[in-house]
């Protein structure tokens, strides 16, 4: 039997082809092993889980159900926080301005305040007490001091359709009633970066960078424990029965990422703790490997 050797404008071809894969190949089967790793963490979870994941320095994003509505418990808080830097930098409210805690306005859950009496405390102190011990009473007093319409409106003007704060903190009959605090993965994550100034004017910018450096206050989180404890995060956890979410911007080096995974109808809120945690954990790995290495995956001397 004989064999004809193919033409040499044949393998020239061959090897043109071979030579032409592109060149983001083995970062592209990097960024598909986390979307499984994602989604299988998910899909083990007994209840419903979204998320989004945006790379702030390319705009790619990992996502699911990120449209959808779930119930926020403590993180939208967020939206207090950006609402009270942006008041501020109107010159409707002063961070030093003291208050006489209103007893009314104390209620249990988390924080300290429901324990102190009638401290007299600034705008800045509250925010403080909201965003690192997550203490309602500190939240209700900023709610009530900055509007919840204000608050609502501003969330509109963003374009967060879901994003609707329709209760004080520890407001059983109001949730009872189905006036739940809500929001979507999408919408945490865009108000993360107009935080973050991703889509802030010029003239936000130093107003959003205070409100970022109270974010990255300590706090305890899921979304922290997938990360070591010198990495920065700005995030803000909640947590109701059924139900336990994080939202955050992680500032690995050179690849910053928004981070929110929202969870509901939980039938052991501990599984969605450990999934939140798995999916920090493999997430921020993936964006460490990114921001050490070129394009072909070495990784770089810092």
């Amino acid at each position: 039997m004989r064999f004809r050797l193919a033409s040499p404008v044949v393998l020239l071809a061959s090897v043109t082809v071979l030579g032409a894969l592109p060149a983001q190949q083995p970062a592209a089967e990097l960024k598909e092993k986390l979307a499984a790793h994602l989604s299988d963490a998910a899909r083990k979870v007994d209840g419903v889980i979204g998320y989004e994941i945006v790379d702030l320095t390319s705009g790619e994003r990992f996502s699911h159900l990120e449209h959808e509505t779930f119930p926020t418990a403590s993180s939208i808080k967020l939206t207090i926080v950006y609402e009270l830097f942006k008041q501020v930098d109107e010159g409707r409210i002063r961070l030093e301005e003291s208050l006489v805690l209103d007893r009314s306005k104390a209620v249990g859950g988390t924080g300290v305040l429901i324990h102190l009496g009638t401290p007299t405390l600034t705008i800045r102190d509250y925010a403080t007490l909201m965003v690192t011990l997550s203490d309602n009473t500190a939240t209700n007093v900023l709610i009530d001091r900055l509007g919840m319409d204000a608050i609502n409106m501003r969330m509109q003007a963003l374009g967060l359709k879901s994003t609707k704060l329709r209760r004080h903190m520890m407001d059983t009959a109001a949730a009872q009633r189905g006036d739940e605090n809500v929001s979507s993965p999408d919408d945490l994550v865009r108000l993360l970066q107009a935080m973050a100034g991703a889509h802030a004017a010029d003239s936000d910018h130093g107003r959003m960078a205070a409100a970022v450096e109270l974010l990255k206050l300590p706090k305890e989180s899921r979304l922290r424990r997938g990360i070591p404890g010198n990495v920065q995060a700005a995030d803000k956890p909640g947590e109701l029965d059924g139900v336990r979410a994080d939202a955050g911007i992680v500032y690995v080096r050179n690849r910053p990422y928004a981070f929110v995974v929202m969870t509901t109808f939980l039938k052991d809120e501990s599984e969605g703790e450990r999934a939140i945690e798995e999916m920090s954990r493999a997430t921020y790995q993936y964006f460490t490997r990114l921001g050490a290495s070129g394009p072909e995956g070495r990784r770089l001397p810092r």
